[in-house]
C-alpha cells in the first residue's frame, strides 16, 4: 500500500470516527433529555431500509454496549409486498449483524392501490396502515418502546408544514404516546442533523432500499420545505440549529393561543406575570457563530447519495 493511500485511509477513518462520535453524542443526549430508554426496556427498532433507520439501528447498538442500564433491541421491518421489493436484503443484513429481528409480511400495497385513485399520493393511507401493523407487532413482541428514525430536520420540516398548510404550531415530538394509547414512541435521532446521517450512511455503504417502489408521487410540500431549509442552511449557517432551539424554548405568553395562556385575566392589577411587554423594545438576539462543526473528507471518496 502506497504512502498516499495509507494517508487517505487514515483520513477516512478519522472522519468516520468523528462523525460517529457526534451521532452517538446527539442520540445519547436526546435519549437522556427525554428519558427515552429505561432499565429493562425492549426497544422495537423500526427498520425501513432507508438511511435514517439504518443509522438509528447502528447507533443504538453501539450505545447499548456502553449504556449504564440494560435494555434490548429487536429490529422490525414491514414487507408491504410492493412489486420489486428486494425481500432478501434486510434479513441478510440483520443476520450478519447478529441482532434479533422480525420481518412482518402484510400486503398493504394492494389495499392502498384499491382505495386510492390513480395519480393520487398513497402516502397518507399507507402510513396509517403501517402504523397500525407496527403497533400490533410491538404488542405481540412485548416491546415497551417503538423507535422511529425521524431526525432533527424532519422535526423542523414538520413544524413549517403545519404552519404553512395546517394552521398549527406543531412539530414531531421526540417522545409520545401512540394513537391507541398502548405504546410509547421515541425518536432517538431527534437531535441529529440529516447532513450527518447522509454522510454516515454514505461511509457505511448501507444496502439502501428505495422508498418509491410503490410508484407514489413524492410529498411535494415537504420537498419544498426541505429545499427552503437547505437554502437557509447554506446562506445562514446556524439558522437551523437556532430554529430547533426555539422548539425547546417556547414562551406561551408571547404567542396568541388563549388555551395555553390566560390572556383574558391580564390587567394592570391582576399581577399576572407574562414576561412583560417587549413589543416596542428592540429584540436582543444572541450572536450565533457562523462556524458550524463539519466533517471534512475527500469528495472523491464519497459515494453517490442521490437516492439515499
Amino acid at each position: 500500500m502506497s504512502e498516499q493511500v495509507q494517508e487517505r485511509t487514515k483520513a477516512q477513518q478519522y472522519n468516520f470516527n468523528k462523525l460517529q462520535k457526534r451521532l452517538r453524542r446527539d442520540t445519547g443526549n436526546a435519549i437522556r433529555d427525554f428519558n427515552m430508554i429505561e432499565e429493562g426496556d425492549r426497544i422495537m427498532v423500526c427498520l425501513s431500509g432507508g438511511k435514517d433507520s439504518f443509522t438509528m439501528l447502528e447507533i443504538l447498538m453501539s450505545l447499548k454496549k456502553s449504556a449504564p442500564i440494560d435494555f434490548s433491541l429487536i429490529a422490525v421491518n414491514l414487507d408491504q409486498k410492493q412489486p420489486g421489493f428486494p425481500d432478501h436484503i434486510l434479513p441478510e443484513y440483520l443476520e450478519n449483524l447478529g441482532i434479533e429481528y422480525k420481518i412482518v409480511e402484510e400486503d398493504t400495497y394492494s389495499i392502498v392501490q384499491d382505495k386510492i385513485p390513480e395519480g393520487k399520493t398513497t402516502c397518507s393511507l399507507c402510513s396509517r396502515l403501517r402504523r397500525g401493523i407496527l403497533y400490533r407487532t410491538a404488542k405481540e413482541l412485548g416491546a415497551t418502546k417503538i423507535a422511529l428514525g425521524h431526525h432533527r430536520d424532519d422535526i423542523i420540516e414538520t413544524l413549517f408544514l403545519n404552519m404553512f398548510h395546517g394552521g398549527k404550531m406543531k412539530a414531531m415530538p421526540p417522545k409520545l404516546v401512540s394513537d391507541n394509547g398502548e405504546h410509547v414512541v421515541i425518536r432517538p435521532l431527534a437531535y441529529c442533523r440529516e447532513k450527518d446521517i447522509i454522510k454516515f450512511a454514505n461511509m457505511r455503504d448501507y444496502p439502501i432500499i428505495p422508498c418509491n417502489l410503490c410508484g407514489s408521487q413524492p410529498n411535494l410540500q415537504r420537498q419544498n420545505v426541505k429545499q427552503m431549509l437547505n437554502a437557509w442552511d447554506k446562506q445562514f449557517p446556524g439558522r437551523i440549529e437556532t430554529m430547533y432551539r426555539a422548539l425547546q424554548n417556547v414562551v406561551p405568553s408571547h404567542l396568541a393561543d388563549f388555551n395555553l395562556f390566560d390572556f383574558k385575566s391580564i390587567d394592570k392589577d391582576s399581577g399576572v406575570i407574562n414576561g412583560g411587554d417587549i413589543g416596542f423594545d428592540k429584540e436582543e438576539l444572541p450572536v450565533v457563530s457562523d462556524e458550524i462543526e463539519a466533517v471534512e473528507f475527500d469528495p472523491k471518496l464519497q459515494l453517490d447519495v442521490t437516492n439515499v
